[in-house]
């Protein structure tokens, strides 16, 4: 049976407060708190930021090494590549996941590109270049254009154990389908809310300003199901952060996992 990492997209929101944090709890502690709900964490503000070894060092202290981490990688590797620069920016990204490797709590590197990467010869030369250089690292591959989304791409990454990352988001003509693509021994699984009318218009919190209904996640479990019959560990993430509703879609999904799938 599948090992399943739940969590959600970022820990750091005030909004929070209420929902999952008591109301007066400083931020500076609100990774330990989080930390007693779930066993897993996507870090995002990495992607702003580029993350230094002393934060993760402090990470790992602060959740008392009970959490696990899925690293999303800065936007100069992603969205504002420069090609003079972007190996020294790998290079610093990856020293900066040592504590994680070192303490066995990184799940994954999670790549995600923009719409505007398409299945092109310059992109796909890059995408090659970039994992080579991540060489050892466990890697997560999201694509938000659908023309990555055949079989030869699928085949690429069982090849080299790259983890396709199945996305849940509005039904839009050039977004990916949501198909049960698993790729290597993990899955993992983005839930990202199914908000059209904000997908181009919105920013980044009004985008994803959407709550699954227990219904829809109920009827997510099929689709998981069908995952399980290849993946050994699935990771799943709520980025739907607004109002603290990443929050609670994951803790039910917790539940849903954990009654059917295993049990605990």
């Amino acid at each position: 049976m599948a090992t399943f990492y739940i969590g959600t997209s970022g820990y750091d929101y005030p909004d929070w407060r209420g929902v999952l944090y008591p109301q007066e709890l400083p931020r500076e502690q609100f990774l330990a708190c989080y930390a007693d709900q779930f066993n897993a964490l996507e870090l995002n503000y990495t992607y702003y930021g580029m993350p230094e070894a002393k934060h993760m060092d402090a990470m790992i202290k602060r959740s008392g090494s009970r959490l696990h981490f899925s690293v999303k990688a800065h936007r100069s590797l992603t969205h504002d590549i420069s090609l003079s620069k972007w190996r020294d920016e790998a290079a610093r990204f990856c020293e900066a996941m040592r504590p994680l490797q070192e303490r066995k709590l990184l799940l994954s590197v999670l790549f995600q590109f923009p719409e505007s990467f398409h299945y092109q010869i310059d992109e796909r030369r890059y995408l090659d270049d970039l994992v080579r250089t991540f060489a050892g690292f466990p890697l997560t591959i999201e694509f938000r254009h659908a023309s990555w989304q055949q079989d030869r791409v699928y085949q690429a990454f069982r090849k080299k154990g790259l983890v396709w990352c199945i996305t849940d988001m509005p039904a839009l003509k050039t977004l990916p389908a949501q198909l049960p693509v698993v790729t290597a021994k993990s899955a993992y699984i983005r839930f990202h809310g199914r908000n059209a009318a904000q997908w181009y218009r919105g920013n980044a919190t009004t985008r994803y300003d959407y709550q699954y209904s227990d219904e829809e996640l109920s009827r997510f479990i099929p689709f998981m199901e069908t995952i399980c019959h290849t993946a050994q560990v699935v990771q799943v993430y709520f980025n739907n952060h607004a109002k603290g509703q990443a929050v609670v879609n994951a803790r039910k999904m917790k539940i849903l996992a954990q009654n059917i799938f295993s049990g605990r």
